[in-house]
């Protein structure tokens, strides 16, 4: 058993308390990973606010994470102490019909317990002051060491920064993914991203490699408006400076709509707007952003009778253990960008700041 830090939920709305916990050796078909970089995402803010319905507590939140593997329990074949890791939120298990499937990366083997936030044979690895602490989406990255699943981990470059390529695990890659793998974007087109934030960003990066050749940035937070044009926005603009709704003045800008847009907000009404703006025939938009629970979408069955086609997204399609390496590669020959995401770095104990940050916009 390891003794080390990490930062737990103990309860919805309150801020994470940095607590000594202990993380059990890794069973059967698992892995026990020294984690040596995480990210903050919304997903683990909102599951954090109470408003997730798979939200257990007391947790250990975090699913953007970059390692070393310290120990592997019997039957673990894929990687070795020593080797550099991504924890994966959506395995990949390759036995599964869904891993079998080309038209989803969505493995479902562990999909039940991992909702439940405990290890695949139902059981947890982590205590804190004689509780047991549960697990979140199969990673738990906010503690200096976790245990996944062998089908929840992908070996990368040695080489490659932590402090960086743990933005791989979800947010780069969900967005970028939602460009050339869910819309996969043509060249000359026209796109439209709603939400600035680092998935909309890499939303971005995807849609100008993929060679559109107009690409829109939407946000009411006109300060983020810089950082989207150096990632390749053609031009940003505000639903809060127009009096008619956002998806009429975008099918006025485009002649008649966007070729694909993206939500990458998690709101339901964007999420229309973002389908209204497509352009008649052949538009298509792709819902990257999460909802909050219970919500639904709506609107008139004529838009998608009309050619429109609604799309959703997860982990950007990619299959995770196959990809996520190819990613990190990919990085390091300088073809997607991920340094630029970071805007800053906190020591682990200062992890509320992190989310403080991420509220505010900054």
């Amino acid at each position: 058993v390891i003794k080390c830090k990490a930062a737990v939920a103990w309860e919805a709305g309150k801020p994470l308390s940095i607590e000594e916990v202990e993380v059990a050796p890794p069973k059967a078909h698992e892995v026990r990973i020294k984690i040596v970089a995480t990210a903050v995402c919304h997903t683990d803010a909102y599951t954090l606010s109470g408003a997730d319905p798979e939200g257990c507590f007391p947790v250990i939140l975090g699913h953007e994470g970059a390692g070393i593997v310290e120990s592997v329990g019997e039957g673990v074949t894929k990687v070795k102490k020593g080797d550099t890791v991504i924890p994966l939120y959506i395995p990949q298990c390759g036995e599964c019909k869904f891993c079998k499937n080309p038209k989803t990366n969505l493995c479902q083997k562990i999909r039940i317990t991992q909702g439940k936030g405990v290890m695949p044979d139902g059981t947890s690895r982590f205590t804190c002051k004689g509780k047991q602490i549960y697990h979140f989406m199969g990673t738990s990255t906010f503690s200096e060491y976790t245990v996944v699943a062998d089908i929840s981990v992908a070996k990368i470059d040695a080489a490659a920064p932590l402090d960086k390529v743990c933005l791989l695990g979800c947010g780069i890659s969900t967005g970028y993914g939602a460009a050339v793998n869910t819309a996969k974007v043509e060249p000359g087109s026209t796109c439209a991203v709603f939400g600035l934030g680092g998935v909309g960003l890499a939303v971005i990066m995807g849609c100008k490699i993929a060679g559109a050749s107009r690409i829109i940035g939407i946000d009411i937070n006109k300060d983020k408006y810089a950082k989207a044009k150096e990632f390749g926005a053609t031009e940003c603009i505000s639903p809060q400076d127009f009096k008619k709704p956002i998806q009429e003045v975008l099918v006025e800008m485009t002649d008649g709509g966007v070729d694909y847009s993206f939500e990458c907000i998690g709101n339901v009404g964007v999420m229309r707007a973002a389908l209204e703006a497509c352009h008649k025939g052949w538009g298509v938009s792709v819902i990257v952003g999460v909802a909050a629970a219970g919500q639904e979408i709506s609107t008139r069955p004529f838009q998608l009778v009309t050619g429109r086609t609604w799309k959703g997204t997860a982990f950007g399609g990619w299959k995770s253990v196959d990809n996520v390496p190819k990613l990190v590669t990919d990085y390091m020959a300088k073809k997607i960008k991920v340094d630029e995401f970071v805007t800053h770095t906190l020591p682990f104990d200062k992890i509320n700041e992190a989310f403080e940050l991420m509220h505010s916009g900054k």
